[in-house]
């Protein structure tokens, strides 16, 4: 790796862990130019603009959500242990990510939901892929024979998305001492109903 790009990866895995603490609006050039000890002109020079340094840490926060979450459960047997596999790494993405802010791609999402532009529709992308991702998983559940052969696949991960987002909020916001007993026993009970 050069030198360029090694300076260039440093400023974006510091920016996303930041953006998943003041959100991605909250970045700016000048002030990881402070933080970072590197001048604007030579920040400037590696994004050109701030919307630019927003989809790069979309794309490095993605990357690194694929590397943590989704190869290592699609390296679980297929069917259900992989569905597991999918719920436990998602669950513990907060922690997993390295990023003090909580979940990144929760926060990107409120914050970009009603904003038009490249980084809400690399956003919209991303958790499309992700989402078909997870259904895909589930048909091979199906094929497997672990689940019913009528379960919706796009239904089961819209529940289980449902589920993980109110995890994150009652985990982060409400700090509920009881928000992991409670998705493990939801994700128990979404499992028991594919089963049947």
């Amino acid at each position: 790796m050069s030198k360029g790009e090694d300076t260039r990866q440093r400023i974006v895995d510091y920016a996303a862990g930041l953006a998943s603490k003041v959100g991605l609006e909250g970045l700016s050039i000048g002030g990881l130019s402070e933080v970072l000890g590197i001048s604007k002109s030579g920040l400037f020079a590696h994004f050109r603009s701030k919307e630019a340094l927003q989809v790069q840490v979309l794309e490095h926060a993605a990357a690194r959500f694929i590397e943590t979450v989704i190869k290592p459960a699609l390296a679980a047997p297929r069917g259900e242990p992989r569905v597991r596999a999918l719920f436990q790494k998602w669950r513990q993405w907060p922690k997993l990510s390295g990023m003090e802010g909580g979940c990144f791609f929760v926060a990107a999402a409120a914050e970009l939901d009603d904003r038009e532009g490249p980084a809400r529709d690399l956003l919209v992308r991303q958790q499309r892929e992700f989402l078909d991702t997870v259904a895909n998983v589930v048909r091979t559940a199906v094929q497997e024979g672990h689940f019913r052969k009528d379960l919706d696949p796009e239904l089961f991960t819209f529940e289980l998305f449902g589920q993980l987002l109110a995890y994150h909020h009652a985990a982060r916001l409400l700090r509920d001492p009881k928000a992991d007993a409670r998705a493990k026993r939801a994700f128990e009970e979404l499992v028991e109903r594919a089963r049947r």
